[in-house]
């Protein structure tokens, strides 16, 4: 544990720091994107503002802000500030901060902000020791996770906090950033090398969104650029040998990783073999498991394709197997053979519309029995059944009877594409509820 913001320690370390750190926003006005969450006007900023703050969860990627505005809303409040890293602190901590505040606020009349990085990395005992401090307001809460808190943080913590979502910033969120931080004087690089507008574009082109990214790619073309001879410009050569490797974000089970197969299933679905290519390539370059994207496959082949083309579960079936003894590098090529067929294939939902109305029959209807005819003939007094009739004694292998249960005679469930009440597509269901 230790003062969030001690002035002395912030000197010391804005001398030798990377130039993302150097670059923090330190007022409201310096702070770049997130208008919706913290601009002018809003519920937010107008109780930063007023140093009136409730507990908040700062919920979003890497280099938005959520660190950035904690620093600032530290500078701001006239509460005591502690910092707790849930990577390296236990519930004994926890319980000191909340101890210590207790006599301060006893003592002094001030209060506490607690800002906690990775909370979600915090188990169940850890955020459970928060509870009664966070909802007596003890302390302010502040955490920050690049994790959804609605999975990852304790419901009880959630319903005392507000949920501040943070998004990637916007291209030109990141070109005013980078910017500055090329013509500040005080704690950028102060105009010492100039920036080609092709490095430029390229710098906000790779930083994905993230600021810190986009600062530390700045930085080390700079390097490059003030140790080569010339002008000391910074050229797209420089940039794209300060970025050997481009980082592309995915997390194999955060939420990129639910919405990126969800656009994966989405793309074939709709019906367009290069967006699930793309969708496939970034599951593939993130290192998620083959297996885990053949499954989703499989499982589309029979949900969106079934009956409309009954190959499609054998393609996708054969790319699960591929993907089971090859693994990668080489399974990207059966997956996204795979993927191309099932995107192209011509579409039908009627399987999987006819098994989840009989699902519903079964468990929200009458407990119905079984036909007479349709029983086991084989037990004793199965003579007084009623006669079945075997179809295959009969013309073309087909005769008519009562197969469904009493109270369902006549009912449909498969409906076969182009039926007259039939939903040809899966956009009747709900897209929130599946990939």
């Amino acid at each position: 544990m230790r003062d969030l913001f001690d002035d002395a320690a912030e000197q010391r370390l804005a001398a030798g720091a990377p130039l993302a750190a150097r670059m923090r926003p330190r007022t409201l006005d310096e702070f770049v994107g997130q208008a919706d969450a913290v601009g002018p006007g809003t519920v937010l900023r107008t109780a930063i503002e007023l140093d009136a703050l409730s507990s908040l969860i700062f919920y979003g990627p890497a280099g938005t802000g959520k660190t950035s505005l904690a620093r600032i809303i530290a500078g701001i409040t006239n509460a005591y500030v502690s910092e707790l890293s849930a990577v390296n602190a236990g519930v004994k901590d926890v319980r000191t901060v909340i101890e210590q505040a207790r006599e301060r606020l006893k003592m002094t009349g001030r209060r506490t902000v607690l800002f906690i990085d990775e909370i979600h990395r915090f188990n169940k005992s850890q955020q459970d020791a928060l509870l009664h401090a966070v909802e007596d307001r003890l302390i302010v809460l502040i955490g920050a996770t690049t994790e959804n808190p609605f999975f990852e943080v304790n419901a009880p913590l959630i319903s005392r906090s507000r949920i501040v979502e943070f998004i990637p910033l916007t291209d030109e969120d990141i070109r005013d950033i980078v910017t500055r931080a090329i013509t500040d004087t005080d704690r950028g690089l102060g105009a010492s090398v100039t920036v080609a507008p092709p490095a430029l574009d390229l710098i906000v082109q790779l930083a994905g969104g993230d600021a810190r990214i986009a600062l530390t790619t700045l930085e080390l073309a700079a390097q490059l650029a003030s140790a080569s001879a010339g002008s000391g410009e910074v050229t797209a050569e420089h940039v794209t040998r300060a970025t050997a490797v481009r980082a592309v974000p995915y997390e194999k089970t955060g939420d990129v990783h639910y919405d990126v197969i969800s656009a994966f299933i989405k793309s074939m679905r709709g019906s367009d073999p290069d967006a699930a290519v793309y969708w496939l390539a970034r599951m593939v370059n993130g290192g998620e498991d083959p297996k885990f994207i053949a499954r989703r496959m499989m499982i589309f082949a029979s949900e969106d394709i079934g009956m409309a083309d009954p190959q499609a579960l054998l393609v996708a079936h054969a790319a699960f197997k591929a993907a089971e003894s090859i693994g990668w590098p080489e399974a990207r090529i059966n997956l996204a053979h795979a993927a191309i067929y099932l995107a192209c294939a011509p579409k039908s939902n009627a399987a999987y519309l006819a098994i989840d109305e009989a699902l519903r029959d079964v468990r929200e209807g009458d407990a119905r029995l079984v036909p007479d005819h349709l029983r086991d003939r084989h037990r004793p007094g199965a003579e007084e059944y009623a006669t079945y009739k075997y179809p295959h004694d009969f013309p073309d292998g087909h005769v008519e009877q009562q197969y469904l249960p009493d109270g369902l005679a006549g009912t449909r469930y498969f409906r076969p594409h182009g039926a007259p009440d039939h939903a040809d597509t899966a956009a009747a269901d709900d897209p929130d509820d599946r990939p």
